[in-house]
């Protein structure tokens, strides 16, 4: 890419590429009023899969639910080891702070505990540890607070080695850090940005173990669906997508669209020292990229899009523009 040159031309790019990071930040805010009063659950929403794998820590020890294979492997390879785990487990490069500002706002989290760890910290976790669970939700509430008109959806979707009182601990911590942001839970097609503008409610944290019953802030797992597709065929991915669309509607729910391809162990063997990024998600971008630009949002169309690097392909900026069809939905309708 060539250098913006110096003078008038420099500054006018520098002053355009502030103003699309400025949108991005603030994407919500800046929706067409008449998409104000949709339900959430109309919207197009752009999500990170795995999102905290950005920082995984080489110094850690496996993560508890990798199989023994992936242990034995470890423990005889060591460091060599995890560095081409971390090559294959990274499926982001931005941390949340980044991802909140390039308009990510759906996060897909697993929370661990570290075996023997005598201060009963939890972590984020996809396959070896990565930070601690209470600095990523003050980075996330950092940015909410400079950002009040967005909203954020946290799902914790995987919990490993976790007692009761670990989850009570994480309970705690999203009071603590979060406190009056998070909306309790009510009926999807209930919450729209006019709704939670009107609350000061920032933030919807949606939780896959019977604990959600007990806390009225916390959301059942089963109100935000995620099919997967488990394959690493660009084609079969699609044709996936497009029958779970098709069945979304009956839940009264979010839905999860994962524009994620999984590699098999060979796949891994095969591309062992060049990792995910570039073995299967930059080759089946276009494909991939091709299928979210002519997606709908509505009632019976997408509503949040998860995809590995996210800063790939224009895929955030993709997603948020299919709102703008909604506006248009609009226009005709009056």
């Amino acid at each position: 890419r060539s250098e913006a040159g110096s003078g008038e031309q420099g500054s006018s790019m520098a002053s355009s590429q502030g103003k699309s990071e400025l949108q991005s930040a603030d994407w919500m805010a800046t929706l067409p009023e008449s998409i104000h009063s949709l339900p959430l659950t109309n919207l197009a929403i752009p999500g990170s899969h795995d999102s905290f794998s950005f920082y995984i820590d080489e110094a850690s020890p496996v993560g508890p639910e990798q199989p023994e294979t992936v242990q034995n492997f470890v423990s005889v390879f060591g460091t060599v080891a995890k560095k081409l785990m971390r090559k294959w487990l990274a499926t982001q490069t931005m941390n949340f702070t980044s991802q909140l500002g390039a308009g990510i706002r759906y996060f897909d989290l697993r929370i661990s505990t570290k075996p023997r760890d005598p201060d009963n910290e939890l972590y984020f976790a996809h396959g070896l540890f990565s930070a601690k669970v209470n600095e990523g939700l003050e980075e996330i509430n950092a940015f909410l607070t400079d950002h009040h008109k967005e909203v954020v959806f946290l799902d914790f979707n995987h919990f490993y080695g976790m007692q009761k009182y670990h989850h009570e601990n994480l309970v705690q911590m999203l009071k603590g850090t979060f406190g009056n942001k998070m909306c309790p839970a009510i009926f999807a097609q209930e919450v729209s940005l006019q709704y939670l503008w009107e609350k000061d409610y920032q933030i919807l944290v949606f939780y896959h173990s019977p604990v959600a019953l007990e806390v009225p802030f916390l959301w059942p797992g089963q109100m935000m669906p995620a099919p997967w597709a488990n394959t690493t065929d660009p084609e079969k991915l699609i044709q996936f997508l497009q029958a779970s669309i098709i069945e979304r509607r009956r839940k009264g729910s979010f839905f999860i669209s994962q524009v994620v391809l999984t590699p098999k162990a060979s796949t891994v063997v095969k591309g062992v020292t060049s990792g995910l990024r570039e073995t299967i998600t930059e080759r089946a971008l276009p494909a991939m990229m091709h299928w979210v630009r002519t997606q709908k949002p509505g009632e019976s169309g997408i509503n949040i899009i998860t995809a590995d690097f996210v800063e790939l392909g224009d895929f955030i900026s993709t997603v948020i523009k299919l709102n703008y069809i909604l506006d248009e939905g609009e226009a005709d309708t009056t």
